[in-house]
């Protein structure tokens, strides 16, 4: 079940969107650092792995998206730990892997499976799309491989985290 509602979705998107405008990326730079600097961190390092800073700035623009998207699923989310990007980028490799050695009709069927079972549709299908048109604009470079793996890991560890459940308060027992 997804925690990440449409109208979570649309408002992240917005707030995405607004941050060019109001020139407030730093602002949600800190925020994020202190919330989940993991996945900050993730995205960061790309230059490091011979990404542009401009094909970084995209994936940067993803996080922002994705962060935003969990602020307003008003939901509380734990630190995403390194073990838990580490576990999700070793499934998501597997689950590409697993993908190559089928046919293409057998392939189309395995993709179509994931993002069925996929706990965060919308998140998913808003990444993908900025993603593809993305693609679409910029010349192919292979260190591309590492902006998509580091997108990619964001959606999952979002997705895929445990969120905590809010304690209960403990009930006194009344003596009769």
């Amino acid at each position: 079940m997804s925690r990440i509602s449409q109208a979570a979705m649309v408002a992240a998107i917005r707030g995405a969107q607004a941050l060019d405008l109001q020139g407030s990326r730093e602002a949600l730079a800190d925020e994020v650092f202190y919330a989940q600097p993991n996945l900050l961190a993730s995205v960061l390092v790309l230059p490091r792995l011979g990404v542009a800073l401009s094909k970084a700035d995209f994936a940067l623009d993803m996080l922002f998206a994705c962060f935003l998207a969990m602020k307003a699923s008003n939901s509380t989310w734990p630190l995403i730990t390194e073990d838990d990007q580490d576990r999700q980028l070793q499934r998501f490799v597997a689950v590409s892997r697993f993908g190559d050695n089928l046919g293409a009709s057998l392939r189309e069927r395995s993709m179509q499976q994931y993002i069925a079972d996929h706990p965060e549709k919308a998140l998913l299908a808003y990444v993908t799309g900025e993603t593809s048109k993305w693609l679409a604009r910029i010349v192919p470079e292979d260190s591309d491989k590492h902006v998509m793996l580091a997108i990619w890991n964001l959606v999952n560890c979002i997705a895929l985290v445990a969120l905590k459940e809010p304690k209960r308060k403990a009930r006194r027992k009344q003596h009769t």
